[in-house]
């Protein structure tokens, strides 16, 4: 039965869910983009190249939260100094998520999975660690709903690779209610003492 779930019904439920909630979700979208025009974003979609299954690279979307200001030797300044109050608003709400959905509608990530990470880091990961990318990086997952961004990157990648080990329909059920749940409560936005989250080093 997970096997049957793995290889056809996830991928219907990914297509479902981006359907309806990019469906749901115009409204309050053309909203967001109106009120970012007026907190002073020109750019509003952040459009990155991401690793997603088996490592094939795709342009991952969101949200800009954060400005493109740069120092006198044209580097971008910190992140924290770059994040905007309506950015942290929708970091916070996850409201800068929602342009993902378009990836899974495009089946280049999943509603559930790994988060998908920076390119830079593929070179630092153990052999063991790459096998998060044996399944489809989602838009939340098993390490998201337990700790997000306030829990170490040992802690992440090991709940990331117990999801793939475990990966089944119910699993999937129970990590979209806690998400739910997270986003309400506005859980693990950013480890302790950081305004965004702590690169990845080794």
């Amino acid at each position: 039965m997970n096997h049957l779930y793995r290889h056809f019904f996830k991928r219907l439920f990914d297509v479902i869910i981006s359907i309806v909630i990019l469906l749901l979700f115009l409204p309050v979208l053309f909203i967001l983009l109106i009120l970012m025009f007026l907190t002073g974003h020109r750019r509003f979609f952040f459009v990155q190249h991401r690793p997603g299954y088996k490592e094939k690279v795709f342009a991952l979307i969101k949200l800009r939260t954060m400005t493109e200001a740069i120092d006198v030797n044209g580097k971008f300044l910190p992140d924290e100094m770059r994040l905007t109050s309506f950015g942290k608003f929708l970091r916070k709400s996850s409201l800068d998520e929602i342009p993902q959905f378009w990836n899974v509608l495009k089946g280049e990530m999943s509603t559930i999975g790994p988060r998908p990470l920076l390119m830079e880091y593929l070179p630092m990961y153990s052999t063991e660690e790459k096998k998060r990318h044996a399944v489809k990086p989602g838009i939340t997952g098993w390490a998201q709903v337990n700790g997000r961004n306030s829990i170490s990157w040992e802690s992440k990648f090991a709940l990331d690779l117990w999801y793939v080990s475990n990966l089944s329909f119910l699993l999937d059920l129970r990590i979209v209610f806690l998400t739910i749940k997270k986003v309400i409560k506005k859980d693990g936005i950013n480890q302790k003492g950081q305004s965004t989250v702590e690169p990845f080093k080794r």
